[in-house]
């Protein structure tokens, strides 16, 4: 079944079609890892993960390239404003090596808490200055960058085609919006990009710098996509992703960077996650609504839930987060665990309702689809209960819950023993004691039923 996606830069659905007819290419952009991995980052790389999780389910072999971006993002996306780096290790007393790595380590544990795949190679860009300096020195000579004392700038009026995926005209293009922007008076035009920042002014003291042929200095945030994706992949690829906010800027400038140094085609389809609300507003710190997957396990909820619940609308919908959407989610996730432990015996799997998860998936990654199609599957007593489970587990390789991982259930000698005291309280009619012996069984992890042949347990 041919899969449809929206494609940013075209503005409609189409159906997908790679370059090589087996092998997908497939960018995207990771995060900077200066501050927490927040569940607005979360849904991005879910999103990310269900999509190569697809296009592995339909058969293809998926080469995942993300990033880490350790340097060269300042405050502000245009290219303004302080380091984020320096910004956080000024705010935390420590050093920005330090910083990277330790929000590093933290985003690959959210993403295990997850359960995204790791990306076939994880991308770092200080790994990566050589790189993007051979691209910078490609785009110098083309024309197409200048240098001034303070740094190297692409200059958007040498493509013609800027603005294309965003739609927005370089002349409504607004720059120098905040009072604290730091303008470099030498710049062509206001939103001309650096491409290599200088160890002068402002950056003077940066403690991040390597040698180049401009000097000392660091790279601009968006070269560090350009050179990586094309390191690793090649000159045009087939997928990338990112946030619906990297498309007026980060997105838009690796677009005319990358086609003005090859002359060829930098991406076939532009996928863009949307935006994550929390009760109704954009995360914040200040607004106390700033939520981590330690807020999340703190609340006795499995992070997978985040991911069952974000699964109920498109990727290209916004989602208002609450607290109770996602105890909604957990609740959910747990009648699924319950169904995993309860069944062993793998049956066949059911083509019809797998014709049907396919179907939703293939159209435009409608998981909101695809998951309606898993509890119709548990629903259709036509269907057996081995059959059921070989077919979860299918789907599964797709909504990444880890079903197969979740403990049998069965009863322990503990409980077992409890069960035969409460049968024998309710045969006396000691009701008490029998209500007392079922908090008892509760407190150990267990359902309790009542049953004409028994207590039985779940």
């Amino acid at each position: 079944m041919a899969l449809k996606l929206y494609n940013t830069k075209s503005r409609t659905v189409e159906e997908f079609i790679p370059l090589n007819e087996k092998t997908v290419s497939m960018y995207a952009c990771g995060p900077t890892v200066y501050d927490y991995t927040h569940i607005g980052h979360i849904r991005k790389y879910v999103g990310d993960d269900i999509l190569r999780r697809t296009l592995t389910l339909l058969g293809y072999d998926v080469k995942h390239v993300m990033n880490i971006t350790d340097v060269g993002h300042l405050t502000d996306d245009a290219d303004t404003g302080d380091d984020k780096f320096e910004k956080s290790a000024l705010k935390e007393g420590k050093d920005v090596w330090d910083i990277a790595a330790f929000y590093t380590d933290y985003f690959h544990d959210t993403m295990r808490a997850v359960n995204a795949l790791p990306p076939t190679i994880e991308a770092r860009a200080t790994d990566h200055i050589a790189e993007m300096i051979a691209l910078i020195e490609t785009l110098v000579a083309e024309g197409v960058a200048y240098e001034t004392p303070h740094a190297i700038y692409f200059d958007v009026t040498k493509d013609p085609h800027y603005g294309e995926l965003s739609g927005q005209k370089l002349s409504d293009k607004e720059t120098a919006a905040r009072d604290d922007v730091v303008i470099d008076p030498d710049k062509k035009n206001p939103a001309d990009f650096s491409l290599w920042f200088k160890r002068v002014g402002k950056f003077a003291d940066h403690v991040m710098h390597w040698p180049s042929p401009w000097g000392d200095g660091f790279p601009g945030w968006h070269i560090e996509c350009s050179a990586m994706a094309m390191h690793f992949l090649g000159e045009t690829i087939d997928i990338h992703t990112g946030g619906i906010d990297h498309v007026p800027v980060h997105h838009e400038n690796e677009i005319a960077q990358s086609e003005c140094a090859t002359h060829k085609q930098f991406v076939r389809y532009w996928v863009h996650h949307e935006f994550l609300l929390v009760d109704g507003v954009k995360m914040s710190k200040s607004l106390q609504n700033f939520y981590t997957i330690d807020d999340i396990t703190a609340r006795h909820i499995d992070p997978l839930a985040t991911r069952l619940m974000f699964m109920q609308t498109s990727y290209r919908k916004p989602i208002n987060f609450t607290w109770d959407s996602l105890e909604v989610a957990n609740q959910q996730y747990k009648k699924l665990q319950k169904f995993a432990a309860h069944h062993e015996e793998v049956g066949e799997v059911n083509e019809g309702y797998k014709n049907i998860f396919i179907e939703g998936l293939s159209d435009d990654i409608n998981t909101a689809k695809a998951l309606a199609t898993v509890w119709e599957l548990l629903a259709d007593a036509a269907v057996s209960e081995a059959d059921k489970w070989a077919t979860l587990l299918h789907f599964d390789t797709v909504l990444g819950l880890n079903l197969k991982d979740v403990e049998k259930f069965s009863i322990s000698d503990e409980a077992m023993e409890l069960m035969k005291k409460r049968d024998s309280a309710r045969q006396e009619k000691d009701f008490a004691q029998s209500d007392e012996l079922r908090r008892q069984l509760e407190g150990l992890g267990y359902e309790v039923l009542d049953t004409a042949e028994g207590t039985k347990l779940q």
